[in-house]
């Protein structure tokens, strides 16, 4: 994974953004559907490693095409 270091590390980019902004769409988006704090708590870092898998997942699959074309 070292190769995607400098892709990541770009400093003034909506990278920064990422991790941040998919905690905060996990958070809220629990706590509007469950009450139990546990319960919220748990689904929010089930759905945040959904949201950032899916990231990286696209993030190869660009990187694969970009360095085929």
């Amino acid at each position: 994974m070292s190769f995607f270091l400098p892709l990541l590390a770009v400093e003034g980019t909506t990278v920064d953004y990422l991790v941040p902004l998919a905690a905060a769409i996990s958070l809220v988006y629990s706590a509007s559907r469950f009450e139990l704090t546990e319960r919220v708590f748990r689904r929010a870092g089930r759905l945040f490693m959904t949201i950032v898998g899916f990231m990286l997942t696209v993030l190869i699959v660009l990187w694969i095409l970009a360095s085929v074309l």
